[in-house]
């Protein structure tokens, strides 16, 4: 018999690899059309996400936290709703947007606060606009439709050289790890020995069809499981 899988072992999860609840603010739009004119007073940072988030006061009195974008500064003048300017940092319905231009943190259907590209250095590109949508392509390259009355913002996200940064030491990188509740570190299959894992060997690679039947027992089913095909999709 051979030794439980990692998989097995974990069971189905602890709070040690569950999301941080620690999070400073919530960051979402206004749930309302209308023109309001704000400044940025401040950045701070947050615990659960990359980017820097920028705070505004609002003409109106109350506070608002977003994600900062690339070039955004203290003092700045940000225009949210209908007849707000296409400007860096500004908050507009996508039926207001010129195609080409980079947009972050977009909704999918307006007042959801924002659910696309919003990870540092990300920004997404409207496409093209039809009657009862907007085409947007994502940072991955897929293409999207989603809303006109849906909201985005104008620019990119800050804190682009965050992917650039080497973790240099070991204990950076499991404190980065740590804070994303993930397991960590972990091991190939491949590298394994037979007993651990069944893509184990000396060989480095699987040396057969990781497909796996969905009724295979929990000390086989790691890989493809279940796949309804195999191999180079064809275009």
């Amino acid at each position: 018999m051979g030794r439980r899988l990692k998989l097995q072992k974990r069971g189905k999860g602890t709070p040690k690899y569950k999301a941080t609840i620690h999070a400073k603010v919530d960051v979402k739009y206004k749930p309302v059309k209308d023109y309001v004119l704000g400044q940025v007073v401040d950045f701070i940072t947050d615990p659960i996400r990359n980017p820097p988030l920028a705070k505004i006061l609002l003409s109106d009195g109350k506070e608002l936290y977003t994600i900062a974008s690339e070039g955004m500064k203290t003092g700045q003048k940000i225009e949210f709703g209908t007849g707000a300017k296409v400007s860096l940092g500004n908050v507009l319905a996508l039926r207001d947007i010129e195609p080409g231009t980079n947009i972050y943190n977009i909704e999918k259907n307006f007042g959801d606060g924002g659910k696309f590209a919003r990870s540092s250095g990300l920004s997404a590109v409207l496409v093209n606009k039809k009657e009862k949508c907007a085409i947007i392509k994502l940072p991955s390259g897929k293409i999207k439709e989603v809303s006109l009355d849906a909201r985005a913002t104008i620019g990119v996200v800050a804190g682009s050289g965050r992917h650039m940064k080497p973790f240099v030491k070991a204990g950076n990188k499991f404190y980065a790890m740590k804070a994303r509740g993930k397991p960590y570190p972990t091991v190939r299959g491949v590298a394994m020995n037979p007993v651990d894992h069944p893509f184990g060997g000396s060989q480095h690679h699987v040396g057969h069809s990781k497909s796996t039947s969905r009724h295979a027992p929990a000390g086989r089913k790691v890989g493809s499981i279940a796949a309804t095909r195999s191999g180079r999709k064809k275009k």
